[in-house]
């Protein structure tokens, strides 16, 4: 091998070494859209194209990830070999817990594109919560997650939040919320659609589409 070779190797090598070296903070990352940010939660918007990856980037808190799409993917976390490959669905939640940052990378391994929503639990409580609202899909220090797959037709358990929570749509969906007095509020939403509630909510939620659809909802602790 040339001398100039050589060196440009060694360039090469460098500025790879050098990039993996500099992680970025979650809303730096150009992967990851802003889609809510306020006192409790931020909450982005992961995309990625057949074989794109995300930069490191750094986690700080306490998080929440909703998959949004039939994926094949890779998490490497820094300075560590990429994990083995994981295929994703619409609905698949999972609740982290922070012990101090947590820098990685996600790789889209398939040849589908792979969405997802990252939540940001900016406070952990500093009171005990209460009792669940429903079954507890995922939970970690910070948030209780409950995920509901409803048929057409279906009607889920009316339940009550006594916390701030996110209500979430995994995959499209014609929402009815109905309160305990019977008034009713229907909405088709999309994929990934999000509405933050700052009140206590006491609901059912149905699906009156004609296809199944998830909800996720995430419970402040």
């Amino acid at each position: 091998m040339n001398i100039y070779l050589c060196g440009t190797l060694a360039l090469v090598l460098s500025t790879l070494v050098a990039a993996q070296q500099s992680p970025v903070l979650l809303e730096e990352e150009p992967h990851h859209h802003l889609v809510l940010k306020n006192e409790s939660v931020i909450v982005v918007r992961v995309k990625l194209l057949p074989g794109e990856s995300t930069l490191f980037h750094t986690h700080l808190y306490d998080r929440v990830t909703i998959d949004l799409s039939n994926a094949t993917i890779t998490r490497q976390k820094f300075g560590e070999r990429d994990s083995m490959l994981e295929a994703t669905k619409p609905g698949d939640v999972a609740a982290m817990e922070s012990n101090g940052p947590y820098t990685h990378l996600v790789h889209n391994a398939g040849n589908a594109v792979f969405e997802a929503l990252d939540v940001e639990l900016l406070h952990r409580p500093t009171t005990a919560a209460g009792p669940a609202a429903a079954k507890v899909e995922a939970e970690n220090s910070s948030a209780r997650v409950y995920k509901w797959t409803l048929a057409p037709g279906a009607t889920s358990a009316m339940h009550t939040h006594e916390r701030p929570y996110l209500i979430i749509s995994a995959t499209p969906l014609v929402l009815k919320m109905t309160d305990p007095e019977g008034k009713s509020s229907t909405h088709e939403v999309k994929t990934g659609d999000i509405h933050w509630v700052d009140a206590k909510v006491t609901h059912s939620l149905a699906n009156q589409g004609t296809t199944a659809g998830t909800i996720v909802e995430i419970e402040l602790k």
